[in-house]
């Protein structure tokens, strides 16, 4: 039986939340209906990435077919065993002629599942965030009458403010993660300047924003679920704070100042509905930036990759081509997880932060950051290091970051100079903290805070392709050892960073000393190589060291 067959009757979708609602949420087109459900309507429960286990049931779930079909065969596949466990639509990435074709959207129309396809100019993740919020946003529909009315999409963040200023009695800003002002309610002639000042100029004034971070209040905001309270100071009303987020992705903030009057006992819970509420408006917003921002991404790689023509990335980016800058690489350590995610995810926030013309990619498991430099003030990329260094530490469960800090070059179109040397600091710490040997390794530094150890890694890159197609006695020594586990390469290295002290290079490989001395002299014998000649030495120094 197809789905011709099947008789379309009136019947109520069994959710409070239907697919028609959730796509109409979507007014900048990054889902594409190809195939409508058999149903004139669906309830749908909720969102899963992937099959998420084959026993897993997708009851009414929107399911993202996150691998990437290389033909129609394999996008049938997952449609029809979606639709066997009980899914109501599917999502497939949008490439060339594969959604549409007809052995696919035969499976879709004989399960009578909806079929969808993802915008070539958004990501997973965007879905995921789009879908996830008009989830929230339908639900906050029939819960947030408390708040106000204006959660339909006709009242918009502005009406959202005024209802939020009405609940909490307070002035309310709302705000991006740049702080820029996005909605605010009327300013009572009370307002203090830093409002005034805020509404007029579209957003939070750099020296305010530096202020904030400096107390911490701007890293609060990014980890803290809850509202913060800022206590009144000098011409500074008590304010109230929170973050506005979509599942642990930050979107903005709300701010609530008394304007010459006290806020209500019920602010903060009014301010915590507003979030939930306000938290589908930011993601239209930022969808509806998302072009722009990919836009920007490119022109950014670009820029810190030496690709394509530097002039027309500094100009894509809105940065003068002659101006000092530096670059920033922070990198995780451990395996990927939503905890490393978030975070580089909370210092891009951080750092962004820093300075109005901040420029900052997240670049797989990296964040990269381009730092314009005023003259005379080259300590402030070190004083960014420090602080994301600082930010990352602080939070619960995060996996080790390394920062590293790049050279000051002279004009915006050398960032990737920068950006190359910042990566190299970023290898160094994370090789010292790999070899051990220091109680409290750096986690972050510049060139100057590391000595010789960048130029040495340079020559290393440099006599990789002469070690890899050389042969001899320390080449089969190395080689071999390492195909059974490198023991004696560990031992060789601890050797040879020690200068030579077997006593030193036992504590640390936590051996005998006899049992080092066992392990040189079969090195000796087995393959033959002599470790008190220097060029050996010098050999199997840099064996050791390239082969990591």
């Amino acid at each position: 039986m197809t789905r011709r067959d099947v008789p379309e009757p009136e019947r109520e979708p069994q959710s409070g939340v239907t697919l028609r609602e959730i796509l109409a949420f979507d007014d900048g087109g990054a889902l594409r209906l190809l195939l409508a459900p058999a149903d004139r309507d669906v309830g749908v429960r909720g969102l899963a990435v992937g099959d998420e286990g084959q026993a897993q049931p997708l009851d009414r779930r929107i399911v993202l077919a996150v691998g990437p079909p290389t033909s129609s065969a394999d996008a049938a596949g997952p449609v029809r065993e979606a639709a066997r466990r009980g899914a109501c639509a599917v999502v497939l990435r949008d490439t060339e002629g594969v959604p549409t074709a007809p052995e696919v959207l035969a499976a879709a129309e004989e399960s009578g599942i909806a079929l969808l396809a993802r915008a070539a100019w958004v990501d997973w993740t965007d879905i995921a965030t789009l879908l996830r919020s008009a989830l929230s946003y339908a639900e906050a529909g029939r819960t947030a009458e408390t708040v106000t009315t204006a959660d339909t999409p006709a009242g918009g963040l502005a009406a959202l403010a005024s209802a939020i200023a009405e609940n909490t009695g307070g002035s309310i800003t709302i705000e991006d993660t740049r702080f820029r002002v996005l909605a605010h309610s009327a300013t009572r002639p009370e307002a203090d300047g830093v409002r005034r000042s805020t509404i007029l100029g579209g957003r939070v004034p750099q020296w305010r924003v530096a202020e904030l971070r400096r107390s911490g209040i701007l890293r609060a905001l990014w980890t803290s679920r809850d509202v913060i309270h800022r206590a009144a100071e000098g011409d500074s009303p008590e304010r109230l704070i929170i973050a506005v987020r979509s599942g642990s992705e930050v979107l903005g903030s709300i701010w609530a100042a008394t304007d010459g009057r006290a806020l209500s006992p019920q602010a903060a819970d009014a301010l915590r509905r507003g979030a939930e509420v306000a938290a589908p408006h930011l993601v239209q917003h930022r969808l509806r930036e998302s072009g722009a921002v990919r836009r920007r991404n490119h022109a950014l790689r670009g820029l810190l990759y030496a690709r394509g023509d530097r002039r027309t990335h500094a100009w894509s980016l809105g940065l003068p081509p002659d101006a000092p800058c530096a670059v920033l690489v922070a990198e995780r350590d451990g395996a990927a997880g939503p905890s490393a995610d978030r975070v580089l995810d909370v210092l891009a926030l951080q750092a962004s932060s820093y300075h109005p013309s901040a420029r900052v990619l997240r670049d797989a498991d990296r964040l990269l950051v381009l730092l314009p430099v005023e003259r005379g003030r080259d300590r402030d990329v070190l004083d960014l290091a420090r602080e994301l260094d600082t930010l990352a530490m602080s939070m619960p469960g995060s996996a080790p970051v390394r920062v590293g800090a790049g050279p000051v070059v002279p004009t915006t179109l050398r960032a990737a100079a920068s950006c190359e040397e910042a990566a190299l600091v970023v290898r160094v710490l994370r090789n010292r903290a790999a070899r051990g040997g220091e109680p409290e390794p750096l986690r972050y530094a510049g060139a100057a805070e590391l000595g010789p150890s960048l130029d040495v890694l340079r020559i290393l890159d440099a006599v990789r392709p002469v070690w890899e197609a050389g042969s001899g006695p320390v080449h089969e020594l190395v080689r071999s050892d390492l195909a059974t586990g490198g023991e004696l390469v560990r031992s060789l290295a601890a050797y040879f960073d020690t200068s030579g002290d077997v006593g030193r290079a036992a504590r640390r490989l936590v051996l005998h000393p006899n049992t080092l001395r066992y392990r040189l002299r079969r090195a000796r014998e087995r393959y033959g190589v002599d470790l008190d000649d220097p060029d050996t030495r010098l050999l199997i120094t840099l064996a050791v060291r390239l082969s990591g």
